[in-house]
């Protein structure tokens, strides 16, 4: 069943990382605990000192449960999908701002609700909810919480 889909998958360079399709791919391969566990130990690996950010949806859960820091950002589906809309309204096969709040929603729920490693902070996570904060408020407010934990 996993080679079914992974033959599916397409790959991604670059900028492409952050791409809708990506975005997309990425959350519908989770589900699978065979591909969970073999990239556990290759994102454990990339902890070197004097340290790393990891932008995941469970890096503070399951990849880094030991982390010192861990910072939680979230906002509404709403909120999430008018960032996206904004900076791919400029390419040339942009999607409409339904189509990316729908992706949200449906990628939301899917992690929520996978059986391994769910979308979930954890219990000694900061989470800051961005819906109403622009990139340097989030900044500060991350910087604050992190000070006064180090």
């Amino acid at each position: 069943k996993l080679a079914r889909a992974a033959k599916d998958i397409p790959l991604h360079t670059g900028n492409e990382i952050r791409s809708e399709e990506c975005s997309a791919t990425a959350s519908k391969i989770a589900v699978f605990p065979e591909v969970r566990a073999c990239l556990l130990l290759a994102q454990q690996n990339f902890r070197k000192l004097p340290g790393l950010v990891a932008d995941g949806r469970d890096m503070g859960t399951v990849v880094f449960p030991d982390a010192k820091i861990k910072l939680f950002l979230d906002a509404s589906p709403r909120a999430r999908a008018e960032r996206r809309f904004a900076q791919m309204k400029k390419e040339v096969n942009a999607p409409s701002f339904s189509v990316i709040l729908d992706a949200i929603i449906q990628r939301d729920t899917r992690d929520r609700e996978r059986a391994v490693a769910p979308l979930v902070p954890a219990e000694d996570a900061i989470v800051i909810d961005t819906t109403e904060l622009g990139v340097a408020e989030v900044l500060a407010c991350a910087m604050r919480y992190v000070g006064e934990l180090v």
